[in-house]
């Protein structure tokens, strides 16, 4: 058996159609896999949870070569944990897990709660409040804190990280200008990685700063500074990038009221089950690239080692198969338990322990559901007519106006936070 074949290079067709130029091929094919070539070169189209169960468990792919070295360098590097491969992945990988315990997930939650608010006080005298331009701050200032070392320019930090973001899926001018803002962000990490151990810049043992700076490889060996400063990135950029599905929060708290109602009274039943929806329904990355690191087969179609393979997440989290009313908002799907492990994937698929699954994918969980609380409990704004629309040819997407907030401020400037429980997530 073959997988069916779309003719021709899709490459114009992939970048101007986004996040449902998969879907569209599926359903010209009828099926769940299909082959074409992009950039010149042949790949597979896969999606559903069998085809990520065959992606992402039994080390049959490697990231090595999967991606265009133009998103490479934006968003992870040569060395990183995303480009190891066999014991030396999990070695490495094993180290982040170590740091998302419950109670440092609390910590990454609770500052940032803090900074929020902190930043809510500060727009008191704005008229308008863009959030895809604002949210990178206070959760840099959040992520930096969690880790354990100082923002220095806070604000510059947070514009390269949500640049490194922003700018990952394009190409020329605008692609050079996040890779240089991503070189100086490295400078700054490989500086902190060296204060760190030289004891310049005191860190608590318990901190990611000092797991990463202190880490040795799966041979006893100390990683070198410019590696352990793109794992220190790989920590705090990706928790930057959050920002992505809170902007899409505070959307679904607007069209869908009745969950704002809901929450503002502290009803915290549906509180994780709706993040759980913002994951699954707003796009964040459209696809994850593989190599074929041994030959294998799929739906009886046999890949060879170095096959360039596409697995579709936009695709898979909306399979029809899976998901009933998949183009619905509907956080109660989630009420009765966590989804399959392959299921929900867009931060990837198979077990987090031995496979690609992000590490970060509990402390996502955590920040969205308590923008939730944040949004309806603890601020008080208004949201002004403007443009909603999420454009799917957008990649990563965004609402077209940025989600333009007015009057923003506390709703009780006294108020004293609780300490509510880290909640349930998918891991």
């Amino acid at each position: 058996m073959t997988i069916p074949r779309i003719p021709g290079d899709q490459s114009i067709a992939f970048l101007t159609e986004g996040y449902r130029f998969a879907s569209r091929r599926f359903d010209q094919v009828e099926g769940d896999a299909f082959a074409t070539r992009l950039m010149g070169r042949p790949v597979s189209f896969l999606r559903g949870p069998d085809a990520a169960r065959f992606f992402y468990e039994g080390g049959r792919f490697t990231r090595d070569r999967a991606l265009p070295r133009s998103v490479l360098h934006t968003l992870q590097d040569e060395g990183s944990v995303q480009t190891l491969v066999g014991h030396a992945h999990g070695h490495r990988k094993a180290m982040f897990l170590d740091l998302m315990t419950e109670a440092g997930v609390r910590r990454l939650r609770d500052a940032f709660a803090e900074e929020w608010l902190r930043c809510v006080d500060g727009w008191a005298t704005r008229d308008r409040v863009v959030l895809q331009r604002e949210l990178p701050l206070p959760l840099t200032r959040a992520a930096c804190r969690w880790v354990g070392v100082p923002t220095g320019d806070d604000g510059a930090r947070a514009h390269e990280f949500a640049e490194m973001v922003a700018r990952a899926g394009t190409f020329g001018p605008a692609n050079w200008y996040a890779r240089a803002l991503r070189r100086r962000t490295e400078r700054w990490a490989q500086q902190l990685i060296r204060d760190v151990r030289e004891g310049i810049l005191p860190v608590d043992d318990d901190t990611p700063a000092a797991a990463i700076a202190r880490h040795r490889d799966e041979r006893g060996e100390e990683l070198p500074v410019e590696v352990a400063a793109v794992e220190l990135l790989n920590v705090l950029r990706p928790t930057v990038a959050v920002g992505r599905y809170l902007v899409f929060v505070a959307w679904a708290l607007h069209r869908h009221p009745n969950w704002r109602i809901r929450f503002a009274a502290g009803d915290d039943a549906f509180v994780y089950p709706f993040a759980q929806e913002v994951r699954r329904f707003f796009p964040f990355f459209p696809v994850v690239g593989g190599r074929a690191a041994r030959a294998s087969e799929f739906a009886g179609h046999s890949f060879e080692a170095g096959d360039w393979v596409m697995l579709d997440l936009f695709g898979t989290d909306r399979h029809p198969g899976v998901w009933p009313d998949a183009d619905r908002f509907r956080p109660e799907r989630f009420h009765h338990g966590a989804p399959g492990l392959n299921e929900l994937v867009p931060q990837g698929g198979g077990h987090p322990h031995d496979g690609h699954r992000c590490p970060g994918e509990d402390p996502t969980i955590e920040l969205i559901a308590e923008f939730a609380r944040l949004l309806t409990r603890e601020t008080e704004y208004e949201v002004p007519e403007q443009d909603l629309r999420i454009s799917l040819r957008r990649m990563p997407a965004q609402p077209q106006s940025g989600m333009v907030l007015t009057h923003v401020r506390r709703k009780d400037a006294s108020a004293v936070r609780g300490t509510a429980p880290v909640g349930p997530h998918t891991t």
